[in-house]
């Protein structure tokens, strides 16, 4: 079951990112962020409501979102969460209205299975860059960055009837 994330989440998706980001697939997140951004996050949950997956869409500008920290634990891997928390993220951007979505990410093959497509990080807002100051990598990153047409990975449900 995917929800949104709750107060009570946030240590279990920091242990959740966290443990990937020290294998160096993805960039970790402090408590402090996850509580400012906890909005963004919506997590896949098991019937006994243990959270066995993790995805934020986070609003980068006019018409334009993020998909970070998508992490799946490594027993439920295989199981497509991974692509069940990225298309719920990807109908949330629809139903907001964003129709561009990126990631930075170094599971690229992962993204062009959801409908990404490789994009220039130079093409990216300046405002994205506000994040990027921040992290342990810049000013040499070396994640890659992927961008989706919302509209054509998510079709309208209208279209599908036909």
């Amino acid at each position: 079951m995917i929800r949104n994330a709750r107060m009570s989440d946030v240590k279990e998706i920091h242990t959740l990112l966290n443990f990937f980001a020290a294998k160096g697939l993805l960039l970790g997140r402090s408590f402090s962020s996850l509580y400012d951004q906890l909005r963004d996050f919506k997590v896949f949950a098991d019937e006994k409501d243990e959270i066995l997956g993790v995805c934020a869409l986070h609003i980068s500008w006019a018409d334009l979102a993020e998909i970070r920290s998508l992490a799946v634990k490594e027993d439920a891997q295989g199981q497509k969460i991974g692509a069940k928390l990225v298309r719920c993220c990807l109908e949330e951007a629809k139903a907001l209205g964003i129709s561009n979505v990126f990631t930075l990410t170094y599971q690229s093959g992962f993204f062009r299975k959801q409908g990404f497509a490789d994009a220039d990080k130079r093409d990216l807002p300046h405002k994205i860059w506000s994040d990027c100051l921040n992290c342990t990598k810049f000013p040499d990153c070396d994640e890659e960055a992927l961008q989706c047409k919302v509209f054509d990975v998510i079709p309208d449900i209208a279209s599908n009837a036909s």
